[in-house]
């Protein structure tokens, strides 16, 4: 097959992209390299085998159609550009909305066109659902849970964007979704919850797993938003890129649906249990203080993924430990990139 993958260059792309090539598939990067550490995951790409490099903007609808003009033979399109934060958001939300909602519907436009027989995959997020502030959150264990929903939140429960970040994804999404329906596009959401592994450049304001661990391996101090309580399910890097190629295999199946992509109830951690975890695996203590809540922070969240186990068979196979100490391995060996 032939695989573009937009926004290439970032942490799920690079790691999709590998999957990729070790499989023997033609891979195309497509990014703008704006991202802080797109250029190191570049650069190490290139010591991987032979693919194809463009450097483009999805918000410019002529730079993608000029990919999809030189490469009429794509097979799968994986959709990763985006802008990934909710306070950048906040702060730029034009920025926001025209990489990730103008961005997406350039994406679309483009498969329309001229790769109508081509599998589009869009990387979408939790934040579509909101703030969910009707459900009861309880307290317990010194971390927040839901009261009632024993599975987490399903794929069916209402859109209810509460950011700049949750309404741009949230549009995509929509884009992504009705274009199945009225063009009968072969298109696939992910709703995609807290990922993290190798090659991840988290930051403060996202990609918080790695944000953490690099701060810890580094010494340096983290700040903790909030009371450090909130919870999440969270995903390794080689369990999304499982399930995007599950999908692809049973596309048929997959076709036109939504599916909730995190680690599910048997893979959740709070901010608090990340440092102890983190503390215990690196034998030292991290320097960490609080701070006020963010806005649009959920108090927990934990995705229902039976939809994807049902549909075609994935499941996550890394748990939290395994995971968190993969992540730590690979920042300690590349201390120096960061």
């Amino acid at each position: 097959m032939k695989i573009l993958v937009t926004g290439g260059a970032g942490f799920i792309g690079i790691n999709s992209a590998k999957r990729f090539l070790d499989e023997g598939h033609e891979v195309i990067i497509f990014d703008n390299l704006s991202r802080d550490g797109t250029e190191k995951n570049l650069e190490w790409f290139k010591e991987q085998g032979e693919f194809i490099f463009i450097k483009g903007d999805v918000r410019d609808f002529e730079q993608v159609k000029g990919c999809f003009l030189e490469h009429r033979d794509i097979d799968v399109v994986l959709h990763l550009a985006a802008q990934v934060a909710v306070t950048t958001s906040v702060t730029d939300p034009r920025v926001d909305f025209e990489v990730n909602a103008l961005g997406t519907f350039n994406v679309c436009e483009a498969v329309r066109g001229f790769q109508p027989r081509s599998i589009l995959l869009n990387a979408s997020t939790n934040k579509v659902y909101g703030e969910m502030k009707d459900l009861e959150i309880v307290e317990k264990d010194g971390r927040y849970n839901y009261k009632d929903l024993s599975q987490g939140i399903p794929e069916t429960r209402p859109l209810d964007f509460h950011s700049p970040y949750g309404c741009s994804k949230g549009a995509a999404d929509q884009y992504v979704m009705d274009y199945s329906r009225i063009y009968n596009l072969r298109t696939v959401n992910f709703r995609q919850s807290c990922i993290y592994g190798s090659h991840q450049f988290g930051v403060e304001d996202q990609g918080w797993v790695a944000w953490f661990a690099i701060c810890a391996v580094l010494g340096r101090p983290v700040t903790v938003y909030g009371d450090g309580k909130q919870m999440r399910d969270i995903l390794h890097i080689d369990d999304l890129v499982d399930c995007y190629f599950r999908a692809i295999r049973d596309i048929d199946k997959a076709s036109g649906q939504v599916y909730n992509t995190g680690g599910g109830t048997e893979n959740t951690l709070s901010l608090l249990e990340l440092i102890s975890m983190l503390e215990r695996i690196l034998g030292k203590k991290l320097e960490y203080g609080f701070d006020d809540w963010r806005p649009g922070d959920q108090k927990t969240f934990i995705c229902d993924i039976r939809k994807a186990r049902d549909s075609f068979g994935w499941k996550p196979r890394v748990d939290v430990k395994e995971g968190v100490e993969r992540l730590v391995k690979w920042v300690s060996e590349n201390r120096d990139i960061f």
